[in-house]
């Protein structure tokens, strides 16, 4: 029984440490949706082409989307 909550007690903490991964990430990724977001702006303002802005903001926002599944995905492990 006590391998059993070694057991636990590691998978536990590997799911821990991923999860703090994930929501650095989670952070990070906000961070680089503002600054994007931020971009698209002033290149509207200048009348500059938005298509590759656009196409970055848009796979930063399916990254994050990713990552907040992940994020969730993990929580939900951490509570059973």
């Amino acid at each position: 029984m006590n391998s059993s909550l070694t057991a636990d007690a590691m998978y536990r903490d590997s799911i821990s440490n991923e999860l703090r991964q994930v929501e650095l990430a989670v952070v990070n990724g906000e961070r680089q949706l503002a600054e994007q977001e931020r971009l698209l702006i002033s290149l509207k303002r200048q009348n500059q082409d938005l298509g590759r802005a656009q196409a970055e903001l848009e796979s930063l926002r399916e990254n994050q989307r990713r990552n907040e599944q992940d994020r969730q995905r993990l929580l939900s492990l951490l509570q059973r």
